[in-house]
């Protein structure tokens, strides 16, 4: 058998590493040995864990569909709280994933100031995101986890899933901002940002969801 140092595997960007047979104290130890600060991203499964590297791309739209919907968060006045890529994992169902960003809304007062969390014992994200340039989105594990609803940036669309009967099923607008049409308008500002600017781009929206706001809701 051929034994490898971690330090001597190196996954290119937009490319994925595969490692089958892992079982949960060796994952816990390559988690640690790989550290919090890098830019791979890891999902396990029963066994199977894969370490994806996101290419500059998938990381653009990431940061920018985080900002869109931070700031209409702010702008309805919800409380939030953001944990990025935050490893997820629950050691009864033998899973666990790194969302390339996660919103706790419905549940952040119940995660507030906690340093750690168990999903054995603390509720998931009640939104995680994924962008998909490389196809990564692991739907059954968001699933099993029990994380509420998916968001997949899938070419040049949003695609939203909320869970139902333990099953994400597509639907036409967010379960947590209903009568948004964030599906085809975040789209057109990450459009926007990439001619106009970040800065420029978020004041933008802004003012859309202002007008929105002051317009009568249907």
């Amino acid at each position: 058998m051929v034994t490898l140092q971690l330090r001597q595997l190196d996954v290119p960007e937009g490319q994925r590493l595969l490692l089958h047979d892992v079982n949960w104290t060796e994952f816990e130890a390559i988690l640690e040995e790989l550290g919090e600060h890098r830019s791979t991203r890891i999902a396990y499964n029963n066994g199977l864990l894969e370490i994806m590297a996101p290419l500059p791309e998938h990381e653009a739209d990431k940061e920018i569909i985080g900002d869109l919907l931070k700031a209409l968060l702010e702008e309805l006045d919800i409380e939030f709280l953001t944990l990025g890529s935050t490893t997820f994992k629950n050691s009864v169902m033998l899973k666990g994933i790194e969302p390339d960003q996660c919103f706790y809304i419905q549940n952040e007062a119940v995660v507030r100031g906690k340093k750690r969390l168990d999903l054995t014992i603390d509720p998931p994200p009640d939104l995680a995101l994924e962008i998909d340039i490389t196809a990564r989105t692991h739907p059954e594990t968001y699933a099993a986890l029990g994380v509420p609803e998916l968001w997949r940036r899938v070419d040049q669309t949003i695609r939203i899933y909320q869970l139902q009967a333990e099953k994400y099923i597509e639907v036409a607008e967010s379960p947590t901002f209903p009568g948004w049409s964030l599906h085809t308008e975040i789209p057109s500002y990450i459009k926007q940002s990439r001619s106009d600017g970040r800065n420029q781009t978020m004041r933008a929206f802004r003012q859309w969801v202002r007008q929105c706001l002051d317009e009568p809701r249907k």
